[in-house]
């Protein structure tokens, strides 16, 4: 493994364990070089995962584009980048751990909007507004009274 710092392959290993997800190893590494420790992260390679869109066509899955529509979601909410790592990780473990080589965008938005309903109201408003893409107040106004009616029995 290269350093980060100083660009030497040798590198040695000094300390590994399960990352907290458990789906990677979290390998600390010692530059023999620089001296300096860094940490690097190791998975599974897994099969080529397609997505399908709604107008029928593939493309390769993403992680990124998941990022960023709940990144733009939780933008200025109490939210810190810890439980946005593990929401994104939770709907990748799911998706994955399918088994399927292809998975609909409808069924990854309603893994991220199941999450983020949990997470944070105001995001998971947004996010939806976004996602069933709202085309008047009205229907903003029935998701929600449908999200204060399942709050009022909790």
């Amino acid at each position: 493994m290269r350093c980060p710092y100083c660009g030497e392959e040798n590198t040695r290993v000094i300390d590994s364990r399960p990352a907290e997800d458990g789906s990677s190893i979290r390998r600390r590494r010692l530059c023999d070089k620089c001296a300096r420790r860094f940490t690097t992260y190791e998975k599974v390679e897994t099969i080529p995962l397609l997505v399908v869109k709604k107008d029928e066509s593939r493309v390769p899955y993403e992680r990124s584009k998941i990022e960023s529509g709940v990144l733009r979601a939780c933008h200025k909410r109490p939210i810190s980048s810890a439980q946005i790592e593990k929401l994104i990780d939770e709907v990748e473990n799911t998706i994955f751990n399918s088994g399927e080589t292809e998975v609909k965008t409808s069924r990854i938005g309603e893994l991220v909007m199941q999450k983020l309903k949990r997470l944070d109201q105001v995001a998971y408003v947004r996010f939806v507004s976004v996602y069933r893409e709202f085309k008047d107040a009205r229907t903003f106004m029935d998701e929600l009274e449908k999200l204060s009616g399942e709050y009022a029995h909790v």
